[in-house]
Order: C-alpha cells, then structure tokens, then sequence
C-alpha cells in the first residue's frame, strides 16, 4: 500500500529567513511560518490560536526566498514532514519537526493570488484554484 507525507501550510513569516551553506555549497533557508486558527467559543468570544512551524527550503529556492521574502510577508509552502531527534549539551533527548518544502510561493500582502512562484516544476495555477477551501 502507497503511502503520503503532504504538508500544505498559507501563512505568514514570523522573521526574515535564515540562508546559510552546507560543507558542499548546498544553500538551506529557515522560515518560521505563522498560522491561525480562529474560532468563537461557547461563550460567544471570538478565539484564535497561532501555530508555528519550521520550515526548510534548499537549493536554488532557497536563494529566492532570501532575496525577496521578509518578516510579515505572506506565503504558500507545500512540502512534508519530517521528524528528528537529538541530545543536546545537558543529556536531555530532543525531538524536533519540520516541514521540508519543495514548493514555496509568494504572496502579496492585500489578496490572495500568486505574485511569484518558484519551484522545480512548470508555473502553476492560483492559489484559490489549488486550496480544497
């Protein structure tokens, strides 16, 4: 049996992106990327609840998203999920979770429609043509 691992995140950085360089000149960049859910309770009180998620971009990609992307800019990742573990200096065992992208698009700031795209495959569709909402 086929299995999936898919991630589909809209939201907003919470911080310019981090680019650095692997020991073979590969580029990563960090994002922290902001989401929300909002919701009223049984109260009638408007509620909202804010994730955040690590986000991994390589490559070329990686590069684009330095260059234009900056703290409060809104955008589209799909990618998967992937979990890791270390221990760190005090013993303690870590776990971590990240969403490693192999599609970011960027948005503009007053609508949501693609303003660039970039990623490995042909140019795609708007946003609203791919969001099941």
């Amino acid at each position: 049996m086929a299995s999936i691992n898919k991630v589909i995140l809209l939201g907003r950085l919470g911080a310019d992106p981090e680019l650095r360089h692997t020991k073979t000149s590969q580029a990563v960049c960090q994002l922290s990327v902001a989401t929300n859910r909002v919701w009223t309770d049984g109260g009638g009180q408007k509620r909202e609840e804010v994730t955040w998620h690590r986000v991994v971009v390589w490559g070329k990609q990686a590069e684009h998203c330095r260059e234009y992307l900056s703290k409060g800019r809104q955008l589209y990742v799909e990618g998967r999920l992937r979990h890791d573990s270390y221990v760190d200096q005090s013993g303690v065992k870590r776990f971590t979770t990240e969403v490693v992208a192999n599609t970011v698009q960027f948005l503009p700031q007053s609508r949501p429609a693609v303003q660039a795209s970039i990623h490995d495959g042909p140019p795609s569709e708007s946003v609203d043509d791919r969001l099941p909402f």
